[in-house]
């Protein structure tokens, strides 16, 4: 794994072409820009764990049937103080960095209480966000960093506290049909309450408006729910939407403020604050979008870890949500440093197995309901809700399918009723061996592999015109394990999963985490190269057309 995890990537800072194989659909244009670690070593000191790396950005620019590669890092703060110290000194969230081992006593008390809510990192590692015209690297913190999606060049830094009280945010924020971004963040101890906010970005300054303005000023609290305790909010990495409502899950996965707060003076990580607490319950939180306000009825299930959201829909009374889930959270304590070693495949064994579950949550619970009976009547699901005596709803899931992470879905179908999931198999290892396409409807899968190949989050780009939820292509990132294969971006047949072509590159490419394809095309180009490329497949079955 240390080929993987263990060293530094290097920069490919001007574009190089790849070496093509089979044919790239003519309408695909645009760029597929993708954000992960790549630096874990800053002179003689290293991070501990691999979500700790300095953000190395790459893209693949795809034109005229020819692909470029670029990748840079990500010239953050963070980035450029340890860059210009020779060794970590800003602080990570599994890794505790000390900047001032110089300073005086007083200095350093001084320094002990400014970490009790840190000013944490703005190492956006995780993910890309479309904000109106604009593209940022996001991670997890309440800073995010604009860039140039073409040059991948690192530009002005954004502070959401600036514009809403969260010192965490999520990197999986939602987009509607407008462009306007939903995103979600925790505000710890805010006048005295811990709340989880959920907050709207315009992606255009309002009509009427001075005009000038950066939409950011525009950001308003869409909603917010009081944390269940003050000092332990919740973890969570996503949340989901439906057309008309919000879910979000608030685990028994925690984070410890009173700890965090004395962490850097007991030299010990931020990550060392969060902790499992197998014996509690998962609350279910269902947000009315037009009203802003919760739903009264209380929703659990039993614990259990989430990361990732899939999708949502709401089907005749009831919200169908669907989501990757653990039993615990020994997935995260896998990817410090120190277990990605020669015993890494043993290791794995051990850990929780991320499973794909479907919950059912009723809307308008039936008050005449029998104590014990299941509210859900849906036909497209075995979840079941069931009414206790309190009035509260225990939920159980629908378990579809086992061994998959990183999902993705056709975003046209975002919080609608959807047919196909698009993962990475992580059957035995969370590190992904495979790409899956899950079909909810008939419960079958298709599955690309190779061996000594990685692949990263399998990204669906849609045909123009596309009728078909699956009509269109998977990219993904491939890096290789075989010294002998160079790391290459794969373009499968999104209906068949058959390879259209790949891509390969001699760089020294990193797996990533997240990202997004930027197309590059108006519609009636994207028309006529699908009409070409029709056009061409007739002449390849039938012979040229008449001229």
């Amino acid at each position: 794994m240390d080929i993987i995890f263990g060293r530094n990537r290097k920069e490919q800072l001007e574009p190089v072409r790849a070496k093509v194989t089979g044919k790239i659909p003519a309408w695909l244009q645009g760029t597929l820009l993708r954000n992960g670690p790549g630096m874990h070593t800053v002179g003689e000191s290293r991070y501990n764990h691999w979500f700790d790396g300095l953000a190395l950005l790459h893209s693949f620019t795809i034109r005229d049937g020819e692909i470029y590669y670029r990748s840079k890092y990500l010239r953050s703060d963070t980035y450029n103080a340890n860059i210009e110290a020779n060794r970590i000194v800003v602080s990570e969230f599994g890794t505790m960095a000390y900047p001032d081992p110089c300073k005086n006593i007083f200095s350093k008390a001084f320094t002990y209480l400014s970490h009790t809510i840190p000013d944490f990192t703005d190492n956006c590692l995780i993910n890309i966000m479309k904000c109106g015209e604009d593209f940022y690297a996001t991670s997890e913190t309440n800073y995010i960093r604009k860039i140039n999606p073409q040059t991948l060049e690192t530009l002005e830094k954004v502070d959401y506290r600036k514009y809403v009280a969260v010192n965490l945010a999520t990197s999986h924020p939602h987009y509607d049909e407008a462009g306007n971004v939903l995103n979600m963040g925790t505000s710890i101890v805010e006048k005295g309450k811990t709340k989880y906010v959920i907050f709207k970005i315009p992606a255009t300054v309002p009509e009427g408006k001075k005009q000038g303005k950066s939409p950011w000023k525009h950001t308003e609290v869409f909603c917010s729910i009081p944390s269940r305790s003050l000092l332990s909010p919740s973890y969570y990495h996503s949340f989901g939407v439906t057309e008309n409502y919000v879910i979000f899950l608030e685990q028994p996965f925690r984070l410890d403020i009173l700890k965090m707060a004395t962490a850097y003076i007991r030299r010990m990580s931020w990550a060392s604050c969060l902790a499992f607490h197998r014996e509690e319950k998962t609350y279910i939180h269902i947000i009315d979008q037009r009203t802003r306000q919760p739903v009264q009825t209380k929703f659990y299930t039993d614990a259990m870890v989430v990361f990732h959201h899939v999708n949502a829909y709401e089907e005749d009374g009831c919200i169908v949500f669907d989501v990757i889930a653990y039993e615990d959270n020994s997935l995260y304590q896998l990817f410090y440093l120190a277990n990605l070693n020669q015993d890494f495949k043993e290791n794995s064994r051990l850990t929780s197995v991320p499973t794909l579950r479907r919950f059912a949550v009723p809307l308008h619970a039936d008050k005449n309901a029998e104590v014990g009976s299941n509210l859900i009547k849906v036909a497209s699901t075995t979840a079941t809700a069931l009414k206790e005596e309190d009035g509260q709803v225990y939920c159980q899931p629908e378990f579809l399918y086992e061994g998959l992470e990183l999902p993705r879905v056709n975003y046209a179908h975002n919080g609608k009723q959807y047919r196909y999931v698009f993962a990475a198999g992580v059957q035995w290892s969370p590190i992904p061996t495979k790409i899956i396409k899950y079909d909810i409807l008939t419960k079958s899968s298709l599955k690309w592999r190779e061996d000594d190949c990685w692949p990263a989050e399998p990204l669906f780009v849609p045909a123009p015109g596309a009728k078909d939820e699956d009509d269109g292509v998977i990219l993904s990132a491939i890096v290789s394990t075989d010294p002998q294969k160079p790391p290459f971006l794969l373009i499968l047949d999104a209906k068949s999963f058959t390879e259209l072509a790949r891509a390969s590159v001699d760089v020294d490419m990193h797996m990533d985490l997240h990202g997004l394809f930027i197309a590059d095309m108006d519609g009636d180009a994207k028309k006529q190269a699908a009409s070409e490329e029709q056009r061409d497949r007739a002449s390849d079955c039938h012979g040229a057309p008449p001229t």
